[in-house]
């Protein structure tokens, strides 16, 4: 329970140390702006194959393996698509005024949509930490120091682009509070509910990789790539899934 309680704090906990890091990042230029965002977009597609589409292929070796993964997949990015229609009802929660122009506003809404795909996929990195300690206590310590490695540069590329669409300093800090809170959560959850977490693993890894690619596909590359900085935006895109590539190959 001492390693699970630690675990649990490092991996949530993790993720806050990147938005501290994130914080050192005055508000960005527009170019900086659309580097940053393609930065985070890398280290978001390399967490969705690396980091869920593969593990969840892993979960089995039979055809059905496949189909979970799949339809997980496209059942992720589905919701994503559904979630993109109601989040103009969310810009309470950045304390940000209502009464935007349009452009600011589609931009908010952007935002909104990549830290929720953030916030959704901690859940089943979570999961899988909590699960890990149904076996050997080192192999869980390196599951779960992968994890929260990873989620540091997930913490950090939230920040800037809030602070930049207007959010408060405050409400951004608590967004990303809360998006490492939902990783604490799943980690509790996979290690008391074993049985459950381990049968339910490879869909929800597969669910939160799909959303990871529909924000990427569908808002992120567009956004970065309509203000004359398609080079600089595409070199940041691989910096950060290289990046996440590192961190991958270091925790093994």
């Amino acid at each position: 329970m001492k390693y699970l309680l630690l675990t649990a704090i490092g991996v949530g906990g993790s993720t806050i140390i990147g938005a501290l890091i994130g914080f050192l990042f005055k508000k960005p230029s527009h170019k900086l702006g659309d580097y940053i965002t393609s930065f985070a977009a890398g280290v978001m597609l390399c967490a969705a194959i690396v980091g869920l589409i593969l593990p969840s292929m892993e979960q089995g070796t039979d055809l059905w393996t496949i189909i979970i993964t799949t339809v997980g997949i496209f059942l992720g990015a589905y919701a994503l698509n559904l979630i993109d229609k109601i989040i103009p009802h969310l810009h309470k929660v950045t304390g940000v005024s209502e009464n935007l122009s349009s452009e600011k506003s589609s931009g908010l809404d952007k935002i909104l949509l990549f830290v929720i795909a953030i916030g959704i996929h901690n859940l089943p990195e979570g999961i899988a930490a909590g699960v890990s300690f149904g076996g050997e206590i080192s192999r869980a310590i390196t599951v779960s120091g992968g994890i929260a490695l990873q989620n540091i540069p997930e913490g950090m590329v939230i920040i800037a682009p809030l602070i930049a669409a207007g959010v408060s300093k405050r409400r951004t800090f608590l967004i990303a509070l809360a998006t490492g809170l939902i990783e604490v959560v799943g980690t509790f959850m996979g290690y008391f509910a074993i049985s459950i977490s381990t049968a339910i693993l490879p869909f929800a890894l597969a669910f939160a990789g799909g959303t990871m690619l529909y924000v990427i596909s569908d808002e992120m590359i567009p956004e970065t790539h309509s203000h004359g900085n398609e080079r600089g935006a595409t070199y940041s895109l691989l910096a950060g899934f290289v990046l996440m590539l590192i961190f991958d190959f270091i925790m093994r």
